[in-house]
């Protein structure tokens, strides 16, 4: 549950529940908030009715827009992205995905159109345009908290199927099917395999370390150990190697490009690109176009 409904820059809070969990949140809040938001849950599925389109996560370019929706493997960073952002207003309808009450939902089955993981997941935040099937969803969902004496278990069990099956079709973006696999999943990788899945996002060495279940100095002798030098280096070299190609490629903004592959800020980009490069960023750019 969320702890602090009664602030005053949470202007309307509901919940449905099913198992005694969260299973729909409706909000209506002003931001930022003075406490983090707590949204339990092991992945969440949010849709903004209305949005007024500032940032709530560099990292993917994650903005308050009307009418997306947002994708995220971690209740925590759903409420602190919600939370954090600058002052804005959003009204939403939350889906709380716990896979302890999606196996029992699925009977420990695992549901149509899923497949097994063939590698990790590297993306956790996934924003996308609501279609006209996710908009009938919520906008059921919408009708759902106007009349809460009509609902059952079993109308609640099939809402969270449909959505389910919504997110796997394969209309939808590799990301989000990845993440939405993953709660099904019963695949475990290698340290490697984990590693080379987040080599190119960013993803730090720390979270690194709890990705691949090691502690911090394990990890980065195990790495050492497989690719012959140490992850800061050998990340950074992949990474600017990366961006590199992006800027020869792409025509995304500098800033976007440095924050989807780990670099804190565009002047951190800037000054290690410089030191492998010679140049700056948008000098390298610059330097293609005019050929």
């Amino acid at each position: 549950m969320i702890s602090f409904i009664h602030s005053p820059m949470i202007r309307f809070f509901d919940q449905i529940l099913l198992d005694d969990t969260p299973l729909f949140t409706r909000l209506e809040l002003r931001s930022p908030l003075t406490d983090p938001l707590e949204l339990p849950s092991d992945a969440c599925y949010l849709y903004i009715e209305k949005g007024t389109g500032n940032t709530l996560f560099n990292i993917g370019h994650i903005t308050n827009d009307t009418g997306t929706t947002i994708l995220s493997t971690c209740g925590l960073t759903m409420g602190n992205m919600i939370s954090e952002q600058t002052e804005g207003e959003m009204q939403t309808i939350i889906v709380h995905l716990n896979s302890g009450v999606l196996k029992r939902v699925f009977d420990n089955d695992k549901p149509a159109l899923w497949q097994e993981l063939e590698r990790p997941i590297n993306k956790f935040v996934v924003q996308q345009s609501a279609n006209l099937l996710v908009q009938a969803f919520f906008k059921s969902i919408e009708s759902f908290f106007e009349n809460k004496e009509a609902l059952s278990p079993s109308v609640l069990e099939l809402k969270l199927k449909e959505i389910v099956l919504l997110l796997l079709q394969s209309d939808n973006s590799e990301d989000v099917r990845q993440i939405m696999k993953s709660l099904f999943s019963e695949r475990t990788f290698t340290f490697k395999e984990t590693v080379d899945a987040h080599l190119l996002s960013a993803v730090n060495i720390e979270a690194l370390s709890q990705l691949t279940n090691t502690s911090l100095s394990t990890f980065k002798r195990r790495f050492k150990e497989i690719y012959d030098q140490s992850p800061a280096k050998y990340i950074q070299e992949k990474r600017l190697d990366k961006v590199s190609e992006k800027l020869r490629t792409s025509d995304d903004q500098i800033s976007h490009i440095g924050y989807d592959l780990g670099f804190e800020s565009p002047e951190h980009l800037s000054r290690t690109f410089k030191n492998k490069f010679g140049i700056t960023p948008s000098e390298y750019r610059m330097s293609f176009s005019v050929k």
